[in-house]
């Protein structure tokens, strides 16, 4: 049975960030979701989330801020596919 890159977890974003439209600075990516925020288990909801590697930042469908991770800003060193087209 194949993975399922909607459950949240660092190994499943960096992959779907390999495939991710990138738009005006950010990355669209699908992740299970309970109470607005990605989960890490299947739900019956699936929604939108936006990773802006110029700050670290994840956010909801509607651009709310979410968490701020080092490990996804740029001027921390992340390397991330659009950086290196």
């Amino acid at each position: 049975m194949p993975e399922d890159l909607k459950l949240y977890s660092h190994e499943h974003l960096m992959i779907q960030l390999e495939t991710a439209e990138y738009k005006t600075g950010y990355y669209i990516l699908q992740f299970y979701a309970k109470d607005g925020k990605p989960s890490k288990e299947q739900t019956d909801t699936v929604e939108l989330f936006y990773l802006y590697p110029s700050g670290g930042t994840l956010r909801d469908s509607r651009f709310n801020l979410i968490s701020y991770e080092r490990r996804y800003d740029e001027w921390s060193g992340f390397d991330h596919p659009h950086k290196r087209t």
